[in-house]
């Protein structure tokens, strides 16, 4: 059994990995870049070492320095946990190179399920249903154009070397077809080094289901079942849950023999995940339901299926990494309840779904309900721009999907998190919707109704008078009828906002200053409105302010220039997602302080549009 284990990543699936690896008695090593110095991965493990600044590609990106760490501290393995090298054949071959134990399948399974196009082909020549698509080496944009064309409306674009949403454009006509390819190519050059795209038929009425299988070097492959993902905004998932709703034994028998004939096909070793697009239009239905990748890691979603088989995924990994044969055969392994996963973003809803950053005063997560919370930050750390902006994962198990469901919400409506903004209350509100209830969701729920779950709220009444009313002093009260309740309107502030609260009945002992009121997932800022307190506007009509902190990938106008009301002025870049800023209205290009390339804060001015006729 390894002895030693270096985790190449950060946040909470580092800290998920050291908890496994505690239990088992294996001794850990963290690695952390400038902004994660006081992170919870690094407190938590046995040893820390510093590897580089706090872009990803100049610290967790940089395999040499990962294996020079594991090195210095006598790491047996390395385990790469998500996202940042643990796709990435070379760096697998160079840890194994290094004599070292690497902790993920081999080299060339990584290599032949890493480009989307050739693991398609294998996947057809294995048996596997795959989706109709355009696979080609060539990419002219005007040869991509004229295969989606021939395939026929809606397609998908989709970056070769993908995986996270990143990469990825849905196209409903020839004519948008260009813009959208080339976004897609620069979002994929920029996440993956590749450009390189495919196009796919886009299924009108889809569900994503998806299959654990794992096989060890003794050449053993099971699976531990299906999860179904089909709640995401922009192609990246929000809710998850296992079993998948609506799946019968057969169609499950069918997809679970297709995801293992899958791992076979590349002597696969490890964690992996095969990933289908089903057709959900009549229902789940064997025949309709095809292979769209394979992901050769763990996911950020295993713990629903850990929930529902009772099984450690990470100790699985660590006992095949060192050898050993798998846990469980396919007959010990079976379904046990529901469970139901909830990513918690550092994010604004109401303002587009825009990082938030900052120090997180309050950050309380529902402990105690009975659920399961993996999280990487604590009350007091900061959330930096520098990386995905997930901050915690919420996982509810139940006997039946309903229970699992009200704990679930439960959890989440007693989170309280200040203040940075987060996507708790729209979490709440898609827990809520009859499809999700239903369990009928389809990929495109959010796009089609997330403007409601997305709406702007305010705390109740009840909520906000209670507030209120511990806020203020008993003499405000002073001269009311003993015996009688006093009513007052006074004024607050509520998040800058002035509002006016009728009080009943006297008040507390004694004044403060503010309060944060938390309801529904959303938390509030009130305090006493004071005459000269006094507070800023915002920037004048026209002006374009930069949402967050960034890095400008691309400028699309000049000075001077005449631009129309949605027009792209500026794209930025910010916790690995594309950000497009657009003109608000007709008008001019008045004043341009943006450069491709440069890095701006939060607030910062980069255009200024002037109306036409002005």
């Amino acid at each position: 059994m390894i002895k030693s284990l270096l985790i190449a990543n950060r946040g909470e699936i580092a800290c998920r990995i050291i908890r496994t690896a505690r239990a088992m008695g294996i001794r850990t090593v963290a690695v952390y870049s400038d902004a994660d110095a006081k992170a919870l991965h690094v407190r938590q493990a046995d040893e820390a070492v510093h590897i580089g600044p706090s872009p990803a590609r100049e610290s967790y990106l940089v395999g040499e320095k990962i294996i020079a760490a594991a090195k210095a501290t006598g790491a047996e393995a390395i385990h790469p946990g998500y996202g940042f090298l643990s796709e990435n054949a070379g760096f697998a071959q160079a840890v194994i190179d290094a004599g070292l134990i690497w902790v993920g399948p081999r080299p060339a399974s990584i290599t032949a399920m890493g480009l989307k196009d050739a693991a398609k082909k294998l996947m057809s020549d294995a048996g596997v249903p795959v989706t109709p698509g355009y696979l080609g080496e060539n990419q002219e944009p005007d040869l991509l154009k004229f295969e989606a064309d021939a395939i026929g409306y809606p397609v998908l674009i989709k970056a070769v070397a993908g995986g996270g949403g990143k990469g990825m454009r849905r196209v409903d006509a020839s004519a948008d077809f260009a813009d959208a390819l080339l976004s897609c190519k620069r979002e994929a050059a920029s996440s993956f080094g590749d450009d390189r795209v495919l196009i796919e038929k886009y299924i009108l009425s889809p569900r994503h289901i998806e299959v654990q299988v794992f096989g060890d070097t003794h050449g053993n492959i099971v699976h531990l079942f299906e999860r179904d993902c089909s709640l995401q905004r922009r192609h990246q998932k929000v809710i998850e849950e296992a079993p998948a709703p609506g799946m019968d034994e057969a169609t499950r028998e069918a997809i679970c023999a297709a995801a293992v004939r899958a791992a076979k096909a590349v002597d696969y070793v490890g964690a992996g995940t095969i990933e289908f697009i089903a057709d959900a239009s009549e229902g789940l239905r064997a025949d309709r339901i095809w292979f769209m990748e394979m992901n050769t890691r763990l996911q950020v979603e295993h713990p629903v299926t850990e929930e529902i088989t009772g099984q450690d995924l990470v100790e699985w990994q660590l006992r095949v990494a060192s050898g050993e044969p798998l846990p469980r055969t396919q007959e010990e392994l079976s379904i046990n309840g529901w469970a139901m996963e909830a990513r918690l973003y550092a994010e604004d809803p109401v303002r587009g779904f825009l990082p938030s950053i900052g120090r997180l005063d309050l950050f309380q997560l529902g402990e105690g309900l009975g659920g399961r919370i993996d999280t990487g930050v604590y009350e007091g750390a900061e959330v930096s721009p520098f990386y995905d902006p997930m901050i915690a994962k919420l996982i509810a198990r139940g006997d039946t999907r309903d229970e699992a469901l009200e704990l679930l919400s439960e959890m989440l409506n007693d989170s309280a998190i200040w203040p940075v903004r987060t996507n708790a209350a729209f979490l709440i509100n898609a827990l809520a919707h009859a499809d999700f209830v239903a369990g009928t969701v389809d990929t495109g729920l959010i796009a089609r109704d997330g403007d409601a779950m997305t709406a702007a709220t305010a705390p109740s009444g009840k909520a906000l008078t209670q507030a209120a009313m511990a806020m203020v002093p008993r003499s405000l009260f002073a001269g009311f009828r003993l015996n009688a309740p006093g009513r007052k309107d006074a004024p607050f502030l509520l998040d800058g906002q002035t509002i006016e609260v009728t009080l009943h009945g006297p008040g507390a002992e004694a004044p403060a200053p503010s309060m944060l009121l938390a309801e529904g997932g959303m938390v509030w800022k009130l305090e006493p409105f004071r005459v000269d307190g006094g507070h800023s506007g915002g920037a004048a009509d026209g002006a374009i302010l930069s949402p967050m902190p960034g890095r400008i990938i691309a400028v699309d106008v000049a000075a001077g220039a005449s631009v129309a009301k949605g027009q792209k002025l500026v794209t930025l870049e910010a916790m690995k997602m594309e950000h497009s800023l657009v003109a608000p209205f007709d008008g001019t290009v008045a004043e341009l302080n943006a450069e491709a390339g440069g890095q701006v804060s939060e607030g910062t001015l980069l255009v200024r549009i002037e109306k036409a006729g002005e």
